[in-house]
């Protein structure tokens, strides 16, 4: 039997916190042939403030040719064994709750974020606030500050009924709700503080990335937080339909299990067919999953039980993974003899690929040393994605 395994960032046109999210889990469906989709998106939950305590880092299976979907837990301590096969194809569109196989059956690069052809991210992007084609969404928007690391904060709007989610899927180390009304003041009030306080909309990965291993106490966090958010609401022109949020910091450290990512974490590179990636889940951020990667030897991990297609990734919540040597060996490649490193798998690169079971012991997918990026460097050229 096999199936496919998604991941992306969001999982695409996903609308509420209820509807099916998150990497398909390789304890999922027995099907055959069916595409994964990952991303960071809500186990359950209603959008209030707080839900993010429910939010949990998961693996999703889809058969196509049922049109089933499955989802699984991805918490700290479960192990993963899978190898990629055949190609990687386009995920599709999402509409009505329910998965449209990509009709041109399209191969993407086994390097990209993307997990869909041009045509149908263009489909999906018709109609979306991201894209700026649904100005006139009637639905209130929340202003948020997002905090990566020590000079990374980012402004950003989102579906106020989507409560946190969005915080959690970008991989927010910390945040502060802004204001709260109509989608164009929303939008004015994001381009008012990128204008006036050069607050930027979005970070690289690469930059996220190396700051999470050398993160400051809460304290420190939430006073940059308090900081910027005190100049936002002092600046003039700002949304008279906006209303002001009073100033409440939220952090993720135990959500994400921060206190289990190191500093320097090696990078898991795209797949290949037949590429392996066998090891132990310590945290998950965002569309991030932190791996020990498994050795030659009596702590290697057996294949996983069950073949099928995941759906997208959400962050870990809550669950104790094991501490013991976390940072260790983090930039050692796969060929090393000494201890296995700690690598971060960006889990959008396995959408569209067929998953299943590992046939070796060790991790045959590229290990690359850590990227880092500077401290205040934006992300530009890019689409943002699943937004809202």
């Amino acid at each position: 039997m096999t199936g496919a395994l998604t991941a992306t960032g969001a999982l695409k046109g996903a609308g509420g916190l209820g509807e099916p999210g998150g990497l398909r889990g390789l304890d999922g469906l027995r099907g055959p042939d069916g595409l994964t989709r990952a991303g960071a998106a809500p186990s359950a939950g209603s959008g209030a403030e707080g839900a993010s305590a429910r939010f949990q880092q998961r693996l999703g299976w889809y058969c196509a040719e049922r049109d089933e979907e499955r989802e699984s837990p991805l918490p700290a301590g479960k192990k993963l064994a899978f190898a990629a096969q055949g190609e990687r194809r386009c995920l599709g569109v999402r509409r009505a709750g329910r998965w449209l196989v990509c009709p041109y059956a399209a191969v993407l690069d086994g390097e990209s974020a993307k997990d869909q052809c041009p045509r149908c991210a263009q489909l999906d992007r018709s109609r979306s606030v991201a894209a700026d084609t649904m100005a006139d969404d009637p639905r209130p928007y929340a202003v948020y500050l997002a905090y990566f690391g020590p000079g990374l904060l980012k402004v950003g709007i989102t579906a106020a009924e989507r409560g946190p989610a969005r915080l959690v899927e970008q991989g927010a180390v910390a945040y502060a709700w802004l204001g709260r009304g109509p989608l164009m003041a929303a939008r004015r009030a994001e381009a008012l503080l990128g204008s006036a306080l050069a607050i930027p909309d979005r970070f690289t990965k690469a930059a996220k990335r190396a700051a999470r291993g050398v993160l400051p106490e809460v304290p420190e966090r939430c006073a940059e937080l308090a900081q910027l958010h005190a100049k936002a609401g002092g600046l003039g022109g700002w949304p008279e339909t906006l209303e002001p949020v009073e100033f409440a910091c939220t952090d993720h450290t135990e959500l994400f299990g921060l206190d289990r990512v190191p500093a320097g974490a090696a990078v898991l590179g795209g797949l290949t067919a037949g590429a392996e990636i066998v090891g132990e889940v310590l945290a998950g951020v965002g569309s991030d999953v932190y791996l020990r990667l498994a050795g030659g030897d009596e702590r290697a991990v057996g294949p996983v039980g069950s073949v099928g297609s995941v759906g997208s990734v959400g962050p870990v919540g809550g669950a104790e993974g094991r501490r013991s040597g976390a940072g260790q060996g983090a930039g050692q490649g796969a060929g090393a003899g000494g201890p296995w490193p700690v690598a971060v798998m960006d889990a959008r690169l396995l959408s569209g690929w067929v998953l299943g079971a590992a046939t070796g012991r060790v991790t045959t997918a590229p290990v690359l040393p850590a990227r880092t990026a500077g401290p205040g460097a934006p992300e530009r050229g890019g689409e943002q994605e699943g937004l809202f």
